[in-house]
């Protein structure tokens, strides 16, 4: 019992940070994005095409996690997207307070949409709340199409659900249809996307999301 309280007690600080995350960017007009997903769904590349397409429409700024390297922070701030990176050293997931150090190095007046990186890991950083208005989950159709059944809680926890590589679907075994049904048995209200960043597909329907939720409290 006494670790059960341990991790009550880290998590009721992580989430008193969080909250004043969440209240001080809100009150700039910062909307905020926590995209997750496993290894190699394609989450930077979905960064990418994104701040490529919305250059000149919308602030964008990203906080990049991962455990080692600052290969993807340096991918995203060749777009153009002021980035701060985090590495964990070994953790598999962000807090809140990570979030809020990273803060300190971002100029916020240039901002209006807040998108962090997570770790690669459908597991633990469905539990960590770092102030975010919105969740993503990606799956891919090159990891299989059991993610939702296995992994309930991060659908449990998104409001996204992002259904990337989608130009994949002709040369690998993945069923579209089957992923949307456990995800929505899961979450019925989860907002679908399908999409792929090599060919563009689902990519206009997505930034034209993004710059209606960047907006929406303005």
């Amino acid at each position: 019992m006494p670790k059960v309280t341990i991790a009550q007690n880290i998590l009721a600080a992580n989430d008193s940070i969080a909250l004043h995350i969440k209240q001080s960017l809100a009150a700039r007009g910062i909307r905020v994005l926590n995209i997750m997903s496993s290894p190699g769904a394609g989450k930077t590349t979905l960064l990418e095409r994104t701040i490529e397409r919305l250059r000149g429409q919308l602030g964008i700024g990203v906080i990049e996690g991962d455990i080692e390297t600052s290969a993807d922070a340096e991918r995203i701030e060749a777009r153009g997207a002021e980035t701060v990176q985090i590495n964990t050293r070994g953790a598999c997931h962000l807090e809140a307070h990570m979030i809020r150090d990273a803060l300190q190095q971002v100029d916020l007046e240039r901002i209006e949409l807040l998108i962090i990186e997570n770790i690669g890991n459908l597991v633990c950083p469905a539990d960590w709340n770092l102030g975010e208005d919105m969740r993503a989950v990606i799956v891919s159709t090159s990891e299989g199409d059991d993610k939702p059944a296995k992994y309930p809680q991060m659908f449990a926890s998104s409001q996204i659900l992002i259904v990337n590589k989608i130009d994949l679907l002709p040369y690998v075994d993945y069923n579209v249809e089957k992923v949307k049904r456990q995800a929505l048995a899961i979450n019925p209200h989860l907002r679908l996307f399908e999409m792929s960043c090599r060919t563009g597909e689902g990519l206009d329907t997505w930034c034209d999301w993004l710059l209606s939720f960047a907006r929406s409290d303005k």
